[in-house]
This record gives structure tokens, C-alpha cells and sequence, in this order.
């Protein structure tokens, strides 16, 4: 009976019988990756078979991410996530749940982590419970908490649409993307997926300008107490995260393999008398990945102008083989036309900044953007990238990005 239950659920999900395959078959999922303490990390996903091409999507609020590399055989199930080192291996069960692992790769020494991973067919990403009591869109400041007991600034955005929330949190170093929740009474709950970042966000709502008792619990151990009050004028101060140069340096100096393991030096003729964009990230990176995809577009769009883009990777890894596989599926994902090279230095190396890059300050965030004028000497340094999910906050970003590079065309 159990055999002749799993084939129907297949014919069902994955469309295996041949009427199945002349349609598009979809079904819904609650996704979680569970973490050391218990708690879970919700997210929605579909799983989709179209005339016998399998694929899937996870969405967070606005954003829908498209895996191709979804594999079933027998009871198995595989799915390969599109940008990250990061995939799920699991079974199908006879009650239709799905149950299996999460694996994401680290810079630890054991170079992956591994999380168990259900999914719930048919099921929201947080059930409903009591109506909301206060209404908290807008935007908010925050004070989390680090475990050293220091604070650091965030800047909230909420939109509340009945007791549906949405929203992101924007950092002095990156933001928390695409975040979709929940409120229940006097209690808010937010999460977000992409195969990069697991967070989950959860607080009481004193009223509708203040909560209390936060947490933001960010992969697999990670817990950070917050508090908030509304603030239209609510900002995060440019300084923390700054890079600069030395005194006496104007001009960087570096030279690293490539994804073919071709060496490339700022000093190559393809960047004498550009202006030059240097981003500092890693595959890694969810919000180097919103960045890699806004400079993509404008590299296509922009390079006649005579502007270069050059991306300094600093991986998982100091593995080449593993840096290049990983950077390569980057590469491809985002179509780059620009040179992306290896540093060959862990992200996680204490001396990063030094190994590759001395003639700079501490390297603080990723990504960083180094620009570079026509001259070869470095005019505006930014750390962070506040990416689409913040709204407004990107494009004012871009506003400003491209009225700098502007200018320094017109030099």
C-alpha cells in the first residue's frame, strides 16, 4: 500500500504518468533548516514539473530565486542552489513530507555544515493566530545586540498589510535582503532563505512604535537580542564599516589568476586610462550576489564609456580548484563579461587585507567597492551594498554610484 501511495504522489508532484507531462505540474511547500538550538528557519518553496523539466522556486516576499539542478530518482530528491556552495539531499516520505539534509559550505575546517531540512506540502510560511494589534510599517531603528555584549545599528523597513509583513534590515555593512513574515497579536516573526543567509527574526510589539525583547537568529548558532522605535529619519552612520587607504598610497597594486587561471594586474593595459570599478567579495555572499547582478548589467551597458569592473574573490577556501567551481557557477548565474580573479586568501584569514590588499585599511564588509579614476588613483571607497530588497535605500545607492562614475568619465 505504501509503494502505491509514493507512486501516486509522484505522478502528482514530479507529473511521471504521460498525461501528468502535457501540463506544468506545481505543488507548494513550507520549507525549514533547523539550527543547533531547535529553533526553525521557515521558507516557501514550489517544486515544478513542466513537461518533464523539473525545477523549483524559494520566494521571499518579492524575490523569487529559480533552481534548475532539481533531480529525482526513485525517492530521492536533489536540488543543486543556483549562485551558493549549497544544496539539498532528501527522501519523499509516504505522508508527503519531504525530509533530508541542507548542506552549505563553510570556511571551517570541515569546509561544509549540515542542517536537517523538512518540508510541509501545502502549508504558509508562519501559520495565522490572533489578529494584529498595532499596524508597524514604516521604518524603525534598531539596536541589536553582538555576543561581546556591544551594540551595533541597524535601519528597518516594514510594510504591514493586515497581519502579512514584509520588509528588510540594512546594517553599516550589508542589509538581510528579502524578509517575509507575520504578526500575531502583539508578536512579529520574519524570515528569509536564498541557500546563503538563514535568518529568522522574531519580537514583541509594545505598540506601534516600539519592540522589545527581539531576536534575530542568523544561521546555525547565531542569536542577537533587539530592540526598535520608529524613526522616518532613522539612518546608519557611514564610518563604521569604512575602508580606506594608508597615508602615502594613492594607487592600489595587485595581481591574481583569473577563473582560467590567467594572471591579471591592475597595471594591464585593458585598465590604463579607465575608470575602474574593483569589487571585493566572494561567491559566498548574498549581497555581493545582488551586487555582481546590478554591476553585470551596467558593465554590458556602460563599458564603450570607458569604464572596467575587476572582482577580487576572497573564498571559502584557499582551495583554487574548489574557489574556481564555486566563482565560475557565480559567473555564469550573472552572465559577468569582467574579469573575476582568485586571491587565494580565505575570507575568514585574519591578514586578508594585508595578504592582497596593504594598501588599504581593514577590509570590513563584503562587498567593497574600490573606484579608480583615469590616473590609476583610488577616489571613492564603499563598503556594504544595500541591495533591491531595501527599496529606496537601492536606489539611492544607484543614484550615487552612477553620478560618481560620471564624473569621474568627464575628467
Amino acid at each position: 500500500m505504501k509503494h502505491l501511495f509514493l507512486l501516486f504522489l509522484y505522478c502528482q508532484v514530479f507529473a511521471l504518468c504521460a498525461h501528468c507531462q502535457k501540463k506544468s505540474v506545481t505543488r507548494d511547500y513550507r520549507g525549514s533548516v533547523e539550527r543547533e538550538d531547535g529553533r526553525l528557519v521557515v521558507f516557501d518553496f514550489t517544486l515544478v514539473d513542466s513537461a518533464g523539466k523539473k525545477f523549483a522556486f524559494i520566494k521571499n516576499a518579492d524575490e523569487k530565486i529559480r533552481i534548475d539542478e532539481v533531480s529525482v530518482k526513485g525517492d530521492s530528491l536533489l536540488m543543486q542552489m543556483p549562485v551558493f556552495e549549497s544544496q539539498f539531499k532528501a527522501v519523499f516520505d509516504a505522508d508527503g513530507t519531504i525530509n533530508g539534509q541542507w548542506i552549505k559550505g563553510t570556511a571551517t575546517a570541515a569546509g561544509f555544515q549540515n542542517y536537517r531540512f523538512m518540508a510541509l506540502p501545502g502549508k504558509p510560511r508562519f501559520e495565522s493566530g490572533a489578529p494584529p494589534h498595532s499596524n508597524i510599517s514604516g521604518r524603525w531603528a534598531v539596536t541589536l545586540v553582538r555576543p561581546d555584549s556591544s551594540n551595533r545599528p541597524a535601519v528597518a523597513e516594514f510594510n504591514q498589510k493586515g497581519s502579512q509583513l514584509t520588509g528588510t534590515m540594512i546594517t553599516p555593512n550589508s542589509d538581510y535582503r528579502f524578509l517575509e513574515g507575520v504578526v500575531r497579536g502583539d508578536s512579529m516573526f520574519l524570515s528569509t532563505f536564498d541557500g546563503a543567509h538563514s535568518y529568522l527574526f522574531s519580537a514583541k510589539i509594545n505598540n506601534d512604535s516600539t519592540l522589545s525583547g527581539g531576536h534575530y537568529y542568523a544561521g546555525f548558532r547565531g542569536d542577537e537580542p533587539f530592540s526598535a522605535v520608529k524613526n522616518s529619519k532613522a539612518f546608519i552612520p557611514e564610518d563604521l564599516s569604512a575602508v580606506y587607504l594608508k597615508s602615502g598610497f594613492e594607487k592600489l597594486d595587485f595581481k591574481f589568476p583569473d577563473l582560467d587561471g590567467k594572471s591579471v594586474s591592475i597595471h594591464d593595459q585593458r585598465f590604463a586610462n579607465k575608470v575602474v570599478l574593483v569589487q571585493l567579495m566572494g561567491s559566498w555572499c548574498p549581497n555581493c550576489m545582488d551586487e555582481t547582478a546590478f554591476l553585470s548589467k551596467y558593465y554590458k551597458a556602460n563599458r564603450k564609456r570607458g569604464i572596467e569592473v575587476v572582482s577580487l574573490a576572497y573564498e571559502n577556501s584557499t582551495d583554487f580548484a574548489r574557489s574556481q567551481k564555486s566563482l565560475r557557477k557565480f559567473q555564469q548565474r550573472f552572465m559577468v563579461d569582467y574579469p573575476m580573479l582568485i586571491t587565494g586568501v580565505s575570507v575568514n584569514d585574519t591578514l586578508r587585507t594585508e595578504k592582497t590588499l596593504p594598501q588599504l585599511t581593514r577590509i570590513k564588509a563584503f562587498p567593497t567597492s574600490v573606484l579608480i579614476d583615469k590616473k590609476g588613483k583610488v577616489r571613492y571607497i564603499s563598503a556594504g551594498f544595500v541591495g533591491p530588497g531595501t527599496g529606496e535605500h537601492y536606489r539611492e545607492y544607484i543614484r550615487e554610484f552612477e553620478h560618481r562614475v560620471d564624473g569621474l568619465l568627464k575628467e
